[in-house]
């Protein structure tokens, strides 16, 4: 199983907003389409599936692979965790 994170970007590229988490299964690209289509209609603007069955694992690689090089933040809007930080 893979997590599939949806969320948005701020306009100022300062802060990824996870705002839904589902498990899929590995490579699923029919499920993930089925889930991303619907919530980029409604303002979402990054997904990314992650190769683990855990939401705070995933948000943890969302931190370490897209925000922290840029200085930015990851806000987990589901579970509300805070990615560690070195």
């Amino acid at each position: 199983m893979s997590t599939l994170l949806i969320g948005r970007w701020s306009q100022d590229g300062a802060t990824l907003s996870i705002t839904a988490s589902h498990p899929v299964a590995d490579g699923d690209q029919a499920a993930i389409d089925a889930l991303v289509r619907p919530a980029f209609a409604d303002g979402a603007n990054w997904a990314c599936e992650f190769d683990v069955d855990d939401h705070r694992r995933a948000v943890q690689r969302a931190y370490e692979e897209y925000a922290r090089d840029d200085d930015a933040w990851v806000d987990d809007t589901v579970e509300h965790f805070e990615p560690l930080t070195p």
